[in-house]
């Protein structure tokens, strides 16, 4: 499922390092080390009625990636709050809005991969978007499982969330010349991990499933998703699941801030049964939640 261009972002302000600029003259240096080795961390947000949506989370992993990178000069949640807020406030954007918050090691001295070349600190990137969920929480969406594996913390550990998607992007490509809206990844031993871009949940018999936070990025829809379900009472389960489990689940759906809860209606051209109470129920008690969740602008 492609996104699409929304013309009101043609004249966006977005924060590049210490200023806000006109989307054309949006630039990094060639220098910087998210240019040099994809040497950077993000979060996506999405802004709900005038608030930022788990914030406080996002930001918490932001500094967790950072911190494991072994990042210097980090800016604190509360300074990159206060660009984030002035960024938003300078687009007058207060819903329908997606983030992309990037914070890169920052320019090196000269071209290299080593850290120490890293003298002028981080570079902050602020891209705001008008942007709707990506997904049809009602439509579903079809997967492949793709021949790309998702990294083991044998590897690049999945709970930084850093800029290097290339492993990402390969099992994007599989799904898209295969035709399907995203790819499903296994982990180094064949269980499910989680799609190109979201994680995944499956329902059988009452209870929920989604596999163990190891190979998989901890995501924060996810997290959201397993603690609602534990407070309606609704067993969730974290474990390896197969594929032969997925194609015979009685529902399963995705979770992420670009498409919140979608499900999947197809894997690997197996028709995915549709038993939608528990998703349902869920979905309406994400729905009920996101003011409560957002840190309002100001």
């Amino acid at each position: 499922m492609l996104q699409k261009y929304d013309p009101r972002n043609k004249d966006i302000l977005i924060y590049v390092k210490d200023e806000l600029v006109p989307r054309d003259e949006a630039k990094v240096s060639v220098f910087d080390s998210v240019v040099q080795g994809g040497d950077a961390v993000w979060e996506g947000l999405r802004v709900y009625n005038g608030g930022v949506f788990c914030l406080d989370r996002h930001l918490e992993r932001l500094q967790h990636s950072a911190k494991a990178m072994a990042f210097t000069q980090v800016p604190t949640s509360e300074e990159i709050t206060e660009k984030l807020f002035e960024t938003l406030k300078a687009n007058d954007m207060y819903d329908d809005t997606h983030i992309r918050l990037t914070l890169t090691r920052g320019e090196k001295t000269t071209s290299g991969m080593d850290p120490r070349l890293n003298a002028f600190g981080p570079t902050l990137i602020i891209v705001p978007e008008w942007k709707p969920p990506v997904y049809d929480n009602e439509s579903g969406i079809r997967l492949i499982t793709s021949t790309i594996r998702r990294n083991s913390p044998m590897h690049v550990d999945s709970k930084i969330h850093h800029n290097n998607l290339i492993n990402n992007i390969l099992a994007k490509i599989q799904a898209n010349v295969a035709g399907v809206d995203a790819a499903l990844m296994l982990d180094a031993y064949g269980f499910a991990s989680e799609l190109n871009g979201t994680n995944i949940f499956m329902v059988r018999k009452g209870e929920l499933f989604t596999p163990h936070a190891d190979a998989c990025l901890h995501g924060i829809t996810r997290g959201l998703v397993i603690e609602l379900a534990r407070k309606a009472g609704i067993p969730c389960i974290e474990k390896n699941i197969s594929l032969t489990e997925l194609y015979n689940a009685d529902m399963v759906f995705c979770t992420g801030t670009m498409g919140e809860l979608t499900p999947i209606v197809e894997i690997d051209g197996r028709e995915i049964n549709q038993e939608r109470s528990v998703f349902t129920q869920l979905l309406a008690l994400f729905e009920e939640i996101k003011g409560k969740y957002c840190i309002p602008i100001s």
